[in-house]
């Protein structure tokens, strides 16, 4: 296709950084008392590094409710996981991947963003919750060069055939597959070790206020990036999609009696304090979504070919078409899409969200054949003509979609299960801590 408009879909990644920057430091201060605990190739893992590694990944298996495994298992996973980091970092600086400051400006930007705060009061969150601003602009660079050594080395390798979807679906009791989602988000008042009483009663009345502000019509995802002491809370309290299997055990008996959009009461655990929020349903049995089918007509910019002249040209031939003209033809001729142009500019029908959001905007403010006026995208200038609106039951493609990620993800795990055995294999690893 020599013109491609739809919008890319990147891989929701921003999540994945919060989690990773949680149990990743890779900048550490040095102590007169440091010393090397792995030798990784011509690079070296210091014991500060490790300890301070330790202490994040206790920290977040304690505010996920889950039971620590024992010390020096433990302390053995992590200094793994440090090594096996630190081999593909040295892969991706011999093969040249590097993040640019605006990359790594833009991610942060919408790491904020997700979160519903400014730079400011994300740097605040950062500064409250003991992470520094550079060392964590140092973890999302290694985390986004690490995610482009992975597509190169990995992902982009992995293909689905058709084939394979039809073959799950038909072999497989894929019923599970397709059961109702339900989406939370989350906010934890955590309570300290061995609180005492006066300590539970403070910490619940912190967690009334809290609950009081939301039902006041506070917005969950600024107070939880703000308050809340889940390993979530920076992705203002997201847990994502769950079938309602794997909701954690301590709400189950909360969620039935709660609808879309309505606030827990409190809940108790050990950890402390819990409330949660119905942000999103999905009923996996109909999926019905709005499609349009539009024509346009595409006019790229380059150095001969300005935005004056593109957007004139455009407004010429809009006269036109409403002077009579047809606008298939005048695509057929005029277009730089040429794979839609050969069509009369037609899209076929388009689900919202395919679409690059300037293109979907300016479809959804027109009427049935009406003639949008020139508008920019990242791919030039356009006009556009609704033709068709329908509701457009989408739950087959949805299901061989979900499908399609089930295979794609198992064939994932074992590629890179295969290639950190493969990079382990091949390094120079040499443990200097007696106790790992």
């Amino acid at each position: 296709m020599d013109f491609n408009f739809l919008k890319i879909q990147p891989r929701h990644l921003l999540l994945g950084f919060i989690s990773l920057c949680l149990i990743q430091s890779l900048v550490f201060a040095y102590t007169p008392l440091d010393r090397i605990v792995a030798i990784v190739n011509e690079d070296v893992i210091m014991e500060s590094e490790l300890n301070n590694q330790l202490r994040i990944s206790i920290s977040q298996l304690r505010q996920e409710g889950r039971q620590e495994p024992t010390s020096s298992v433990f302390k053995r996973q992590v200094l793994n996981n440090l090594i096996l980091t630190r081999i593909q970092l040295q892969l991706a600086a011999r093969m040249g991947i590097k993040v640019t400051e605006d990359n790594l400006n833009r991610t942060i930007s919408n790491i904020a963003a997700e979160s519903r705060v400014s730079m400011e009061q994300f740097k605040e969150i950062l500064k409250n919750d003991g992470y520094n601003y550079m060392q964590f602009r140092e973890n999302i660079r290694n985390e986004i060069i690490l995610t482009q050594l992975r597509k190169r080395q990995i992902e982009n390798r992995i293909n689905i055939t058709e084939k394979e979807i039809d073959n799950f679906l038909s072999n497989q009791n894929s019923e599970d597959l397709f059961e109702s989602e339900i989406r939370l988000s989350h906010i934890l008042i955590s309570l300290p070790n061995s609180a005492t009483d006066e300590e539970i009663s403070q910490t619940k009345k912190m967690a009334l206020k809290v609950r009081d502000e939301l039902l006041a019509g506070g917005d969950f995802s600024k107070i939880a990036a703000t308050v809340s002491d889940g390993g979530n809370a920076k992705s203002g309290g997201d847990l994502g999609w769950r079938k309602e299997k794997d909701i954690p055990t301590i709400f189950t008996e909360y969620i039935p009696n709660m609808k879309l959009g309505d606030i827990s009461e409190l809940i108790q655990s050990p950890s402390g304090f819990h409330i949660i929020k119905i942000a999103e349903l999905k009923d996996m049995e109909k999926n019905i979504v709005e499609q349009t089918r539009a024509r346009h007509i595409l006019v790229k910019t380059n150095q001969y070919t300005t935005d004056d002249y593109a957007r004139e040209k455009l407004r010429q031939l809009k006269i036109r078409i409403i002077n009579g003209d047809d606008f298939g033809l005048l695509a057929k001729g005029n277009s730089d899409d040429s794979m839609s142009a050969i069509n009369g500019g037609e899209l076929g029908w388009r689900t919202k969200g395919e679409l690059v959001i300037e293109f979907q905007n300016t479809l959804d403010n027109l009427t049935i054949n009406e003639i949008s006026e020139p508008f920019k995208t990242q791919f030039g200038w356009h006009i556009a003509q609704v033709l068709e609106r329908r509701d457009h039951d989408n739950s087959e493609n949805l299901k061989r979609a979900k499908v399609r990620n089930v295979i794609g993800d198992r064939k994932l795990n074992e590629a890179l299960q295969n290639w950190n055995t493969q990079l382990l294999d091949e390094a120079y690893v040499e443990y200097r801590l007696d106790d790992v």
